[in-house]
């Protein structure tokens, strides 16, 4: 019965992200359609890939007709960076068994988000969060391959900046020492700097690396803890 509780508590935190996650995902079905998938094909993208960024830039080089192999590399670039998500969360959740491919399985930026913000460190949480995206995502493209272009560009609209401010608003209450401030200082300014020159993807990972870098290099001085967490990792993540 916890566990269910804790799924319910999970999937109920990620509700305030669905506004930002529909239009998303409707515009990506939109892209797909025009760049010649079927419903099917452009839902079976988002039920095996689940990943809002590689589904857009791959439904971009199928357009331009890009191979097969530069698709898969280039998704894979712009994932690279879920291994931190996956490294952190394999410390600091209890994941044994089967319990560790399903969490790999729906990890996302969002959900690793949310699971950062949140005290809560169970698998049913994590499960609740990662499944709360899956299924909104995945309706709402499967109601964007079925609509069509009759359906508003979202960033016409000005949705595209939700979820940055939704990022904003989960990395601010984490942010409570100077050494921390100093590190989402660095991990941001690293991230525009290179978005300037660096495709996908690589951006993020570049910052995740030197915010990491940078906690730790503070943090020198400090007796090792005996568990990792989360919080602070998403920090130097972030």
């Amino acid at each position: 019965m916890s566990g269910r509780r804790a799924f319910a508590r999970g999937f109920v935190a990620m509700v305030p992200l669905w506004v930002g996650v529909v239009p998303f995902a409707v515009a990506y079905a939109v892209l797909a359609r025009d760049a010649g998938l079927s419903v099917v094909e452009a839902q079976a993208l988002s039920l095996f890939v689940f990943a809002g960024s590689a589904q857009f830039s791959a439904v971009g080089l199928i357009a331009q007709g890009a191979s097969g192999l530069g698709i898969v590399l280039t998704t894979f670039l712009l994932n690279v960076r879920h291994m931190l998500y996956g490294l952190t969360l394999g410390r600091t959740v209890p994941l044994s068994g089967w319990r560790r491919p399903v969490t790999a399985y729906f990890l996302t930026d969002e959900a690793f988000g949310v699971v950062a913000a949140r005290r809560e460190r169970s698998f049913g949480f994590v499960l609740g969060v990662e499944l709360s995206l899956f299924a909104t995502w995945n309706a709402a493209t499967l109601a964007g391959a079925l609509l069509g272009s009759a359906i508003p560009d979202p960033t016409a609209l000005g949705i595209d900046l939700i979820f940055p401010l939704a990022f904003i608003a989960l990395l601010v209450p984490l942010v409570r020492t100077r050494d921390e401030l100093a590190v989402a200082g660095l991990a941001g300014a690293v991230a525009w700097l290179a978005s300037r020159w660096l495709p996908g993807g690589i951006p993020v990972l570049a910052a995740g690396i030197c915010g990491s870098l940078l906690g730790a290099w503070l943090t020198r001085d400090r007796p090792p803890s005996a568990e990792v967490d989360l919080d602070d990792a998403a920090r130097e993540v972030a």
